[in-house]
């Protein structure tokens, strides 16, 4: 007896698998769309990082008239996702620029002091977090954020620590902000502080967030400048492993709840480990890194912009103020400390 009715769609493994699909693609469609003109306007001003213009997108798409009700609405799903699991994803490949042959180059004495900047301005802007009376996982976010490296740093500490996408979007926004402001601040203090071009570049490496901030930072006193802050910069990033695994165990050892637990050290900053490991060996060729490099900021970009566009500025500026004041407070900061570790790095410089 042939039957009438239609046939349930969960009868057909393969198309029940791509139901949930559908619903990501106008979210990411407009995440690539935002990641291509930011790269497109970084190309134009170089002095613009691309991960900063797609937060700006993504705020402007929050906050304008007739989109904002897109982006909480069609778009919500595919943003969504674009900012937890495509920013998990840009971590990984993120371990492409991180060379540990460069970091040992240092020597033992800056990778000592590196890391006691990010250890102290860790500590610091946590503390600095809590006198603000901001939540322990804002502080928490803020300070990983702040001392590692930016936005990704973010997506990392709240993954092992089991927060919520959404409380990660002011202190992305607030690390993009002080991550900018560095980049017009910092070039103008050249002078006044009679800073050699690689002196500059070990502080902007020691203290600025973001690697493309710390590019286009550095790259305003030249090449010397940019050498040195990028090896700095990337000994910071290397660190993103063992916080990241410090704060597992930590939250593992606190939490009695009974709950499944999440892993120590996440997936993806395991592969973000490997990735490091894999460029420490020196096999990939050039061209591969130039690949990997632009694959990084295109997820990223992506990331960024979906969780730019979950900031509503008419909240930011009712509930964010404390944590505006905190983040400069921090930022002031981590640029003293950093100062202080590349003097003391490069003395006579």
């Amino acid at each position: 007896m042939r039957h009438s009715g239609p046939v349930p769609r969960d009868l057909h493994p393969f198309t029940a698998s791509l139901r949930g699909l559908p619903p990501l693609l106008p979210g990411l469609l407009a995440c690539a769309a935002a990641v291509a003109a930011a790269l497109a306007v970084h190309a134009l001003v170089p002095a613009l990082p691309a991960m900063t213009v797609a937060v700006v997108l993504g705020l402007l798409a929050a906050n304008f008239p007739g989109v904002s009700a897109w982006t909480s609405g069609p778009g919500r799903a595919g943003l969504g996702f674009a900012g937890k699991h495509l920013m998990r994803s840009g971590i990984v490949v993120l371990g492409l620029k991180v060379s540990v042959v460069d970091v040992l180059g240092l020597g033992w004495p800056a990778l000592l002091l590196i890391t006691g900047v990010v250890l102290v301005s860790f500590a610091g802007t946590y503390g600095i977090g809590r006198l603000f009376r901001l939540p322990p996982t804002v502080s928490l976010l803020i300070a990983t954020g702040f001392a590692i490296c930016g936005a990704s740093a973010i997506g990392a500490m709240a993954a092992v620590r089991r927060i919520r996408q959404q409380d990660t979007v002011l202190p992305v926004a607030l690390v993009t902000l002080c991550g900018t402001l560095a980049i017009g601040v910092l070039p103008l203090l050249t002078g006044p502080l009679g800073l050699g071009p690689q002196l500059f570049g070990a502080w902007v490496g020691a203290s600025v967030h973001d690697v493309g901030q710390v590019v286009a930072t550095a790259q305003t006193a030249g090449a010397a400048a940019l050498a040195v802050a990028v090896i700095v910069k990337l000994t910071r990033v290397l660190l993103l492993a063992p916080m990241v695994a410090v704060a597992g165990l930590h939250h593992r050892l606190r939490d009695d709840s009974g709950g499944t637990m999440p892993p120590v050290v996440p997936l993806f900053v395991l592969g973000f480990v490997a990735m490091a490991a894999l460029r420490s060996t020196g096999v990939l060729p050039a061209g591969v890194l130039e690949a990997a490099a632009l694959l990084q900021d295109i997820l990223l970009g992506m990331a960024l912009f979906g969780l730019g566009s979950a900031v509503r500025v008419r909240e930011l500026l009712r509930t964010g103020t404390r944590a505006l004041l905190a983040a400069l407070a921090a930022w002031l900061l981590i640029a003293a400390l950093g100062l202080g570790a590349a003097v003391l790095m490069l003395p006579g410089h």
